[in-house]
């Protein structure tokens, strides 16, 4: 098929990879624009971009796809459908209307649970056992269009969002390649309106680890902002993230340092804290992170934050 590829973050560069090597088209690859990063703040092309300029293909980055001679340009690639994963601009009704067999979704969740930005995420914070992909065929509403295909997985009881995102991206890969070998035979089923659940975009001013709450609370935080923004706390003035963890059998007080291996006492249970990062350095797994950081049995970590 003559396809345009519409996707942006590392999320999406297996999906480009896996509809090159089945044999597929690509009129044009369109992305966000690159963006300042790195400590120079020069421009650099999102994943997607990099990926498609390697594989030689033509690349878009509109700031909008709300103007007429955007959606011109797009309608003249004359496609038979667009793939669209975490591309991050609205689809105005012109440009879904433009490819023959419309614009197909690929979203993290079992929808209608957790449309939105951050439904990866979310699934673990909410302590969901089960996520997956479906493939969707796509109209105005936010990620409300009938789904043509679906697959569940399991969420490991220590799963990091970096993790499951990884399999979720390779299972979305496979899957709209299913999808398209297969599309005049797949029916397109409306999603049902019970269970509809939004995964709102993470904000950062909610990543403060509480130690006050149950310990299933925290872990599921930690693991569901590893990598980013990565949940965190503070001691001695210096903030630490947290990137992996799990639970632990140990009771105390609330906040309270409770070995020499960074368990974590919270409002019920604990947490042993498995891997972390200090402002300006790399992330380090615990026993490495230990070698450099003291973290004393019997420290409060709810009396330091507040102290602060």
């Amino acid at each position: 098929m003559r396809v345009i590829f519409m996707g942006t973050p590392e999320f999406s560069v297996p999906v480009l990879d896996a509809l090159v090597e089945a044999g597929h088209e690509i009129a044009a690859v369109y992305c966000q624009p690159p963006r300042p990063a790195g400590r120079g703040k020069k421009d650099r092309p999102t994943p997607v971009h990099a990926r498609a300029e390697a594989l030689g293909l033509e690349v878009r980055h509109p700031v909008s796809l709300k103007g007429s001679e955007e959606q011109q340009a797009f309608a003249a690639l004359n496609a038979d459908v667009a793939v669209v994963v975490a591309y991050g601009l609205i689809l105005p009704q012109a440009v879904l209307d433009a490819p023959r067999a419309g614009c197909l979704n690929i979203h993290a969740s079992l929808l209608p649970r957790w449309r939105g930005a951050a439904p990866i995420h979310r699934a673990i914070m909410a302590g969901d056992t089960h996520t997956g992909i479906c493939i969707m065929q796509m109209e105005a509403g936010l990620d409300t269009g009938p789904v043509l295909l679906r697959k569940e997985t399991e969420i490991g009881g220590e799963e990091t969002t970096a993790a499951l995102h990884d399999r979720l991206s390779l299972m979305g890969a496979r899957m709209i390649v299913d999808a398209l070998a297969t599309l005049p035979d797949l029916k397109a089923e409306p999603q049902p309106e019970a269970g509809v659940t939004y995964a709102s975009k993470i904000d950062k001013a909610e990543a403060q680890i509480d130690w006050s709450v149950a310990a299933e609370e925290v872990d599921r935080k930690i693991r569901g902002l590893s990598p980013f923004p990565g949940a965190w706390f503070e001691v001695d003035g210096q903030r630490l993230k947290v990137l992996a963890s799990r639970l632990a059998e140990d009771t105390g007080a609330a906040g309270t340092v409770l070995d020499d291996k960074l368990t974590v006492a919270c409002g019920s249970g604990a947490v042993e804290l498995l891997r972390l990062q200090r402002a300006g350095k790399g992330a380090q797994d615990r026993e490495v992170f230990l070698r450099g950081f003291t973290l004393a049995k019997g420290t409060n970590l709810l009396t330091t934050q507040d102290a602060e």
